[in-house]
């Protein structure tokens, strides 16, 4: 890992896409599990966005509802294939 992990970090209006793990992703590690918590939970994605990414869905829904949908999508994307990245990473850095 590069950076430290942040517990309730702010986060841009797009998460990032691609297979590689990003700089972002790691800072934001939390903020991902915290998203697919909520998501398991039922939790109403406009609360979701207010508590975890710091967004008011009410000024800007549409905008909102785009940062809320992509940072879930990469949080999927990492608890099914993103960790097997992480993984590696760890090794390599082991070795």
């Amino acid at each position: 890992m590069r950076v430290p992990v942040e517990l309730d970090p702010d986060v841009d209006d797009i998460a990032p896409t691609g297979d590689e793990i990003t700089t972002y992703d790691e800072r934001h590690y939390v903020t991902y599990l915290r998203l697919l918590d909520a998501k398991a939970e039922g939790a109403d994605w406009k609360e979701v966005a207010r508590i975890v990414l710091h967004r008011d869905p009410a000024s800007d829904e549409l905008r909102t509802r785009r940062c809320w949908q992509s940072h879930l999508e990469r949080a999927r994307w990492l608890s099914r294939e993103g960790y097997r990245k992480i993984l590696e990473q760890a090794a390599a850095n082991r070795a």
